[in-house]
């Protein structure tokens, strides 16, 4: 139970922060999704930071930083740590297949979800 609620504390504090930080770069966005990528980049940047201290301090820290407070506010910071950790082993046709996979299969998800929601992929 203690493992659920600090994920749950960790991933509700990241969702507020998400949309806090994205909603700051709304107007300013024009037609790139800036807030969203500056949420996505961070993110990317607090997953390499925080690792090393919730390695150091043991599985509660890891739960509660890594897997709830930066899945809440992005869950790409896992794709780029499961990426650069492919890398990191020289394994880069496998984070090449994942970067690329990832990214396709995302948009052609969506588009799938958006057509069978009823409200056309084209919209």
């Amino acid at each position: 139970m203690k493992q659920i609620l600090l994920i749950a504390a960790g991933g509700g504090l990241g969702a507020v922060a998400r949309w806090w930080l994205a909603g700051c770069f709304t107007a300013a966005r024009g037609s790139f999704p800036l807030g969203i990528f500056i949420v996505n980049i961070s993110g990317c940047f607090l997953f390499g930071l925080l690792h090393g201290i919730c390695q150091a301090r043991g599985e509660d820290w890891k739960l509660a930083l890594l897997t709830g407070l930066l899945g809440g506010y992005t869950t790409f910071s896992t794709f780029g740590w499961d990426t650069f950790d492919l890398l990191r082993q020289d394994r880069v046709a496998l984070a090449a297949a994942n970067a690329v996979l990832s990214v396709v299969a995302g948009v052609l998800a969506v588009w799938a979800g958006v057509a069978l929601g009823g409200r056309g992929a084209g919209e």
